[in-house]
C-alpha cells in the first residue's frame, strides 16, 4: 500500500501589544525606552493586597481588532487567572480570558502569489504580558528580569489550523499585523517586542487511520514559541515541517498525536533548528478560575455599534478602491496600500492627478526612496498636490520624466511648490514645432546613416535620433513632439 499524503495543518497563536498609553490593570506608562525596572507599581509587581483596573481602551482596541476580523462580540465575557510560575511574573499568575472570550469565530482572508486564501478566526481576546528576562551569553548562567513589560495590554488573536505551507504562515502574519496597523489596535513593532507568533504545526495523515477513511489521524502538535519576525515564522514552520515528515516517515505507527501529545519547542534562529522545550501543556495545567477582582466584560450593544461606526477602513477595503476606481495593477495595489500612511496619501493624489499610471509610478519610484532615505512618513515629505502635479506636468508633457528626481528633491529641500520649481529652473519641455522642427533637421543633416536607416523602416534607429535632438535641446526636447517630426520628414 502506498504511504499516505501528509497535509499541513496550522494554526496560529498571535500576540500583540495594544497602542494604550498605559497598562492593562493600572497606570503605569507603556514605554520601550525606559530604564530596566522603571516603569512599575504595587499592582504591576503583584504586591500583596492591590487591586486591578481595567484600562478601558485597550478593550475598546480589543474590540475594534476583532470586529475588523469579523468576529461575534459576546454580551457576556470574564476575566480568569492563569496559573504559573516563571521568573517574569511577579503575581505567579497572569490575567487572561480563558473559557469566555471578548471575540470569537472570523476569518482573515489573505493574499499570497495572486491567489487568496481563508483562515478562520476561532477567538480574540485579551490579557497582560509578562516581564522580559535578558540571558547572559558569557556562559556564566546568569539571567535578569525587566518588569516595565509587566502588564502591558496583549491581543491574543487564535486562528483555526486552515494554514497549509510556511508561505502561507508568513503571509497570515504578515496580513494580521496589516490589519492591525491600519486599525490602529497596535504598533506591531517586532523589533520591540510588540508583536509574536507561536505557530502550532502537525501534519494529517491521509484520510484516516489505514490512508482510506474514517477519522483522520495527525502527527504531533508542535508549539513553536516567540517568533518575533515574518522570516522566522517562515523558517520555522518551514523546518518543522520536514522534520515531521521525517519523523513520520521513520516510525509511522508511534508518530502520532494519540501516542505522543502535543509538545512546546523553541526556535534557534542563527542555527535554523527547533529545539524541544517542555510537554505541551493543557488547559488543567494552569489551574484556570474566574479572576475574582475584576467585574465581567458587558458590553452595551450601542457601544459596540458605535466602535462599528467609527472603523478605520480595512486593508482589503482600501485595495478594492484602488483597483476599481483607479484601475492600478496588484503590484501596484500592493505596494501601496503596505503602509496607512502610504495608502492615504496616494489615493490623495490619485484623486487629484490626471493620470493614476502616471501617479502611481511616481509615488512608487521617487516618493518611496525619500521614505527610505529619510525614515519618514511620506505625509512628512510632501504634499499630495505637489505629487499630482508632478504626475500632471509628465503626462502633459510638460516636462519630462528625467527630470522628477530633482524636482522631488526641490520639493523636500526648499519646501516650494512644484509648478513653482519648473518655473524658477526653467524646466519645461520643449514643445514649440517651429523650433524643434529646426533642431530636427539638424540632427537628419549630421546624422545620415542613422536617418536613412529609420527611413528604410529600421524604428530602433528614432530612439538614437530623438536622443540627439534632446542633447541639442539640453534634454528639453519634448520627445513625442520630435517623434511625429521625424516621421514625418523621413517618411514622407
Amino acid at each position: 500500500m502506498s504511504a499516505p499524503d501528509l497535509i499541513t495543518t496550522i494554526g496560529m497563536e498571535v500576540h500583540l501589544h495594544l497602542a494604550t498609553r498605559t497598562k492593562m490593570f493600572c497606570p503605569c506608562e507603556v514605554r520601550y525606552d525606559a530604564p530596566p525596572n522603571s516603569c512599575v507599581c504595587p499592582v504591576c509587581l503583584g504586591m500583596p493586597g492591590v487591586l486591578p483596573v481595567m484600562n478601558g481602551r485597550a478593550v475598546e482596541l480589543a474590540v475594534r481588532m476583532a470586529i475588523g476580523l469579523g468576529c461575534t462580540i459576546p454580551a457576556f465575557a470574564k476575566w480568569d487567572r492563569k496559573h504559573y510560575y516563571y521568573p517574569d511574573l511577579p503575581k505567579n499568575y497572569q490575567i487572561s480570558e480563558y473559557d469566555e472570550p471578548l471575540g470569537l469565530g472570523g476569518h482573515l482572508d489573505v493574499e499570497l502569489d495572486g491567489e487568496t486564501f481563508r483562515v478562520g478566526i476561532t477567538r480574540v481576546h485579551l490579557e497582560e504580558d509578562a516581564g522580559k528576562l535578558m540571558h547572559a551569553e558569557d556562559g556564566s548562567n546568569v539571567s535578569v528580569v525587566d518588569l516595565n513589560r509587566t502588564g502591558t495590554p496583549l491581543l491574543e488573536v487564535v486562528s483555526e489550523p486552515d494554514i497549509q505551507s510556511a508561505a502561507q504562515a508568513r503571509a497570515y502574519g504578515e496580513a494580521l499585523r496589516q490589519l492591525a496597523v491600519y486599525l490602529g489596535v497596535g504598533h506591531c513593532n517586532m523589533q520591540l517586542g510588540q508583536m509574536r507568533f507561536e505557530p502550532n504545526i502537525s501534519l494529517k495523515i491521509g484520510d484516516g487511520p489505514d490512508g482510506s477513511g474514517g477519522q483522520p489521524r495527525y502527527t504531533p502538535i508542535t508549539e513553536i514559541k516567540n517568533l518575533n519576525s515574518f522570516r522566522s515564522v517562515e523558517r520555522a514552520c518551514a523546518f518543522e515541517i520536514a522534520r515531521h515528515r521525517d519523523e513520520f516517515a521513520a516510525d509511522p505507527a508511534g508518530y502520532t498525536l494519540e501516542n505522543q501529545g502535543k509538545s512546546t519547542r523553541g526556535w534557534n534562529d542563527d542555527r535554523g533548528v527547533s529545539f524541544l522545550m517542555r510537554s505541551k501543556e493543557e488547559a488543567h495545567d494552569y489551574r484556570y478560575f474566574p479572576e475574582p477582582d475584576l467585574v465581567p466584560f458587558v458590553p452595551a450593544p450601542e457601544w459596540v455599534d458605535k466602535i462599528r461606526a467609527d472603523m478605520p477602513e480595512t486593508p482589503s477595503q482600501k485595495r478594492y478602491k484602488l483597483v476599481t476606481t483607479y484601475r492600478l495593477s496588484p503590484y501596484e495595489v500592493d505596494v501601496l496600500v503596505s503602509d496607512p500612511d502610504l495608502s492615504d496619501f496616494s489615493e490623495e493624489v490619485l484623486r487629484n492627478a490626471q493620470d493614476s499610471s502616471t501617479a502611481a509610478g511616481l509615488i512608487m519610484t521617487e516618493g518611496l526612496r525619500f521614505v527610505n532615505e529619510r525614515d519618514k512618513p511620506i505625509s512628512k515629505l510632501f504634499k499630495p498636490g505637489d505629487v499630482a502635479a508632478v504626475s500632471d506636468m509628465i503626462f502633459s508633457g510638460e516636462i519630462s520624466r528625467s527630470v522628477a528626481p530633482h524636482v522631488f528633491v526641490q520639493l523636500v529641500e526648499t519646501g516650494k511648490s512644484a509648478a513653482d520649481i519648473v518655473r524658477d529652473e526653467n524646466l519645461a519641455q520643449t514643445s514649440d514645432e517651429g523650433e524643434l522642427e529646426r533642431v530636427v533637421d539638424e540632427v537628419i543633416r549630421e546624422n545620415p546613416g542613422p536617418a536613412q536607416d529609420f527611413a528604410e523602416g529600421k524604428d530602433k534607429a528614432v530612439g538614437r535620433l530623438i536622443g540627439m535632438a534632446k542633447q541639442k535641446t539640453g534634454g528639453k526636447a519634448n520627445p513625442n513632439v520630435v517623434r511625429e517630426i521625424l516621421i514625418r520628414k523621413l517618411r514622407g
